[in-house]
């Protein structure tokens, strides 16, 4: 990382900011040989990524091709405003890149324990029944073996950074306007 002092060194941060960021962009080789983005509901179980696709597509189609990945969330803290001049204007933020190794998952156990931890992220409450047997016919769970894992953070100087901090202690929500 070129900037050190942007670097996130916890891993229990890196690893929270997985638990709850809501989208990620999973990143494949395109058969084109262009980089390909997609978002996706997605979930960290196991020290590994989970999310849920077509059994047929384009991720599918990648991954079997070259199941090298990248993933990339963030999670939006605060646009801090100019007042005097536009370089004053600031986004900060967290953020996790991950490179790693996709495929599609057939084990009957590890699925059923993909897709309990994608609804516990997204649904927490339950109240979501159960699984229907021909929906999980149709659907394909993707793993992402994590094999590089770093964070980066912008949180602000001096004061700014107190506040940013409270206020990620204290669960306010976010984005915050500063």
């Amino acid at each position: 990382m070129r900037k050190a002092n942007k670097e996130i060194v916890d891993r229990p941060v890196i690893e929270g900011l997985l638990r709850t960021c809501p989208v990620g962009r999973f990143v494949t080789n395109g058969k084109d040989g262009y980089p390909v983005a997609k978002p996706v509901n997605f979930s960290y179980h196991d020290g590994r990524i989970y999310f849920h696709s077509a059994l047929e597509g384009e991720k599918i189609e990648d991954i079997e091709r070259d199941d090298r990945v990248c993933f990339e969330t963030d999670l939006p803290i605060a646009f801090v405003r100019a007042v005097s001049q536009p370089c004053e204007a600031s986004y900060l933020y967290r953020s996790v890149i991950v490179k790693g190794r996709a495929s599609v998952v057939n084990d009957t156990q590890e699925r059923a324990a993909a897709f309990r931890s994608l609804m516990e992220k997204y649904q927490p409450g339950g109240g979501y029944g159960a699984y229907l047997p021909e929906k999980l016919g149709i659907t394909a769970i993707v793993r992402i073996e994590v094999q590089e894992m770093t964070g980066k953070e912008d949180l602000g100087k001096g004061e700014l950074r107190d506040r940013v901090i409270d206020a990620l202690e204290r669960g306010l929500p976010l984005p915050l306007a500063l």
